[in-house]
């Protein structure tokens, strides 16, 4: 009985409404956070012991809270094989394993990528914030390329810096990989070897494209949010007259573009 109460406690903290669910979800995005960002200055602390013994202690509270997750989930085996759930599992294993797995470390940024669609986020940041109910769309989108651009960076930091003298800091992979994604190419940095002129080729065909549309994405938005006074739709085409959902005439705000 204590178990089975212990389990309706956490199924309350991870799906209910209350405010100590919504306090709880948002304690354990600033958890995500908190991971991420000694992703981003573990490159400072070198391979000391120390850094290694915080990626093991993270690597355990996330497995502790990931099992706890998967433990409440009313259909456990369904939130297994979920794409959030193989992020979670690389990213475990990247700090658990770290001698093992030092070139995969970059793929701890990957939690980022649950940051906005996890513990029921998008739902609680609606229910407290008009300002994110207002900008949603562009805060998902500008979320979708800060992780974009810190995986590719990631990619050319870990794979590079021990064989490119140029790239010795996450800086100077960050200026590669900005440079590359927007076409610039100052050319002052290059990778040298032919698996780094490999990353570079796929970078420059598979990254521009995706740069380009995840910038077009926040500054051109293809939707526009608009609740219908009818039925209620919220997302319409920018150039929509009707309602597609039941054709009442809707009167959107715009500036004539």
């Amino acid at each position: 009985m204590a178990l089975k109460g212990l389990r309706e406690k956490f199924q309350d903290l991870y799906f209910g409404d209350g405010p100590e669910a919504r306090r709880f979800r948002y304690g354990l995005v600033g958890f995500d956070l908190a991971t991420i960002a000694v992703f981003l200055i573990s490159p400072f602390g070198g391979h000391q012991p120390w850094m290694i013994a915080l990626d093991l202690a993270i690597g355990l509270l996330l497995t502790i809270e990931f099992g706890v997750r998967l433990w409440v989930e009313r259909r456990p085996l369904r939130h297994l094989v979920s794409l959030s759930s193989a992020a979670d599992l690389i990213v475990i294993l990247s700090l658990l394993l770290p001698v093992f797995l030092e070139n995969l470390a970059f793929l701890r940024i990957a939690r980022a990528l649950r940051l906005l669609r996890s513990y029921h986020l998008l739902r609680d940041l609606r229910h407290d914030s008009k300002w994110f109910r207002l900008y949603e769309d562009v805060i998902q989108r500008t979320v979708n390329l800060g992780v974009f651009i810190f995986i590719v960076t990631s990619v050319v930091y870990v794979t590079q810096r021990k064989i490119n003298p140029q790239i010795s800091t996450y800086i100077d992979a960050l200026y590669f990989t900005i440079t590359t994604l927007t076409t610039t190419g100052f050319g002052d940095i290059t990778l040298k070897t032919p698996g780094g002129r490999l990353l570079a080729v796929i970078i420059m065909v598979v990254g521009v494209g995706l740069f380009l549309r995840l910038l077009q994405a926040i500054f051109r938005p293809n939707k526009v949010r608009f609740e219908c006074p009818s039925c209620a739709l919220l997302v319409h085409d920018l150039d929509a007259v009707h309602c597609k959902h039941c054709g009442i005439v809707l009167q959107i705000p715009n500036e004539g573009i």
